[in-house]
């Protein structure tokens, strides 16, 4: 259905005499992404595509494990487009941003802008739970859409599930033209000047809000605003007065004209698509109940969690992932990176099926949730097993990517090598993932508890973006 719709999309004649830019939301911590390699076969050959523009969403969930670490996430997203065949003309560019957070927004929306003559309608395309309905919505209500637009336009339905945009929502772009450009730039120079002591109270505590759910967070502004005219307040002097033993009346509410664009306003209009997102297969979200989705896809900013494990010893992640340390010479540390809501719990390699047994589907293990009877329906772990080499105490080797529950980086001496064997449900995938995305992480963490393979969890600070001094740094 959804090659069908994106499909006939694509191939109607081009406008403006120009195709379609295609904007590819992709979440940075599915890397390697399992839709992206589709994008040439969606396009085929007939289809005249300005280009693709690759976002990579969500950087506002990780945490920076060393500096230049978002330059090193772009490296990896850009090495995985180049693996699916998009280089050179047919890449537009690659963004880092957060949809949520607004981090990097202004700067895809200066440079969607300059794609404006090179390009015509733009089509949002991206898998399931990837952001792309957040970045809608985001984009519909900054500089990239007319004015009138977010008064008019029904906003996208941000849901865990797929096939959510049920239609093809779109929004007007709004023309760059020189003297809206100036306008802008002045704008952002201007809040740029800013400090955090300058802000409204709103705006400091919108502000605060976002810093506990990422690390990066932005601010996306408008430059031109629809001048609103001002209302008369109409009231009947009759439906003021009512006797004592009767209760006031509400004035009847007149049928309220939905605002609707003119013909000049979108007879030569350049239109941003959103789309129904892809389903990604072998996805353990595929699996799992709204409920139980929740919880396992983060919602704030991700704080590593790092253990330090001994062979014979097991680290599981909820009741979705399973890795076992089997053999090696020194103790290696494994970093979880996943939602916080995921419970880890580490055990022997002897009484690691016992918890499993005893456990899964209760509090304990949390997710999937709902006892023997979710258990029925719900696929066992399967094996797999890695061999790893370490490079050092301080750099991980590789991350093990379990689905889309998160991934546990693996820390370990150099020249040391690991048998390891990781679970995952039946009919998910298992991804060892090399070179990690956050080689560093195990840096991140708090002294060591007493009697534990636990390190206490510290949060790194979060960044404002285009704020002169912040003090969050």
């Amino acid at each position: 259905e959804h090659r069908r719709v994106v499909s006939a999309a694509l191939r109607c004649p081009p406008r403006h005499g120009r195709g379609p830019l295609l904007l590819y939301v992709l979440d940075v911590m599915e890397l390697p992404d399992p839709v992206l390699p589709q994008l040439p076969a969606l396009l085929g050959p007939d289809v005249p595509a300005a280009g693709v523009l690759v976002v990579g969403n969500k950087v506002d969930l990780l945490p920076a494990d060393c500096r230049g670490h978002l330059g090193r996430l772009r490296q990896r997203v850009a090495a995985a487009c180049a693996r699916a065949g998009l280089r050179g003309a047919a890449l537009v560019d690659i963004r880092l941003v957060s949809a949520k957070t607004g981090f990097g927004m202004e700067g895809l929306v200066s440079r969607l802008q300059r794609s404006w003559k090179c390009a015509g309608d733009v089509y949002l395309l991206g898998a399931t739970n990837s952001g792309k309905s957040t970045l809608f919505n985001t984009l519909l209500r900054s500089d990239y859409c007319k004015s009138r637009a977010p008064d008019i336009i029904d906003r996208a339905t941000v849901s865990p599930w797929p096939g959510t945009t049920l239609n093809l929502l779109k929004f007007p772009i709004i023309n760059p033209t020189c003297d809206r450009i100036f306008r802008r730039q002045e704008r952002l120079k201007e809040e740029a000047t800013k400090t955090e002591d300058q802000l409204s109270s709103e705006e400091k505590n919108h502000l605060n809000q976002l810093k506990k759910q990422g690390y990066l967070v932005g601010e996306v502004g408008r430059t031109f605003q629809q001048q609103k005219s001002s209302s008369e307040i109409a009231f009947d002097p009759d439906m003021l007065s009512y006797s004592m033993d009767e209760d006031p009346r509400d004035a009847p509410k007149k049928d309220e004209e939905r605002e609707e664009f003119t013909h000049n306003e979108v007879k030569d209009a350049r239109w941003c698509f959103d789309t129904p997102g892809i389903v990604k297969e072998d996805c353990v979200l595929n699996l799992l109940t709204e409920k139980e989705v929740k919880l396992v896809l983060p919602a704030h900013a991700i704080v590593p969690r790092t253990f330090i494990l001994k062979p014979g010893m097991v680290l599981f992640l909820a009741a979705l992932g399973r890795i076992d340390y089997l053999e090696g010479e020194k103790p290696a540390w494994f970093s979880v990176l996943a939602s916080n809501l995921l419970p880890v719990h580490v055990t022997t390699l002897s009484n690691a099926d016992a918890v499993y047994e005893k456990h899964t589907a209760q509090e304990f293990l949390k997710v999937p949730m709902g006892g023997e009877e979710r258990m029925k329906e719900f696929p066992p772990l399967v094996p797999q097993d890695i061999t790893l080499k370490g490079i050092g105490t301080t750099e991980a080797v590789a991350d093990i990517k379990l689905s889309s529950a998160g991934w546990v980086a693996v820390t370990a001496h150099a020249e040391e090598e690991l048998l390891l064997r990781a679970y995952t449900p039946k009919g998910t995938a298992l991804v060892v993932r090399e070179p990690p995305l956050l080689p560093y992480i195990s840096s991140i963490r708090g002294a060591r508890i007493p009697g534990t393979p636990a390190y206490r969890t510290k949060k790194p600070p979060s960044f404002v973006e285009n704020l002169r001094t912040t003090g969050s740094r």
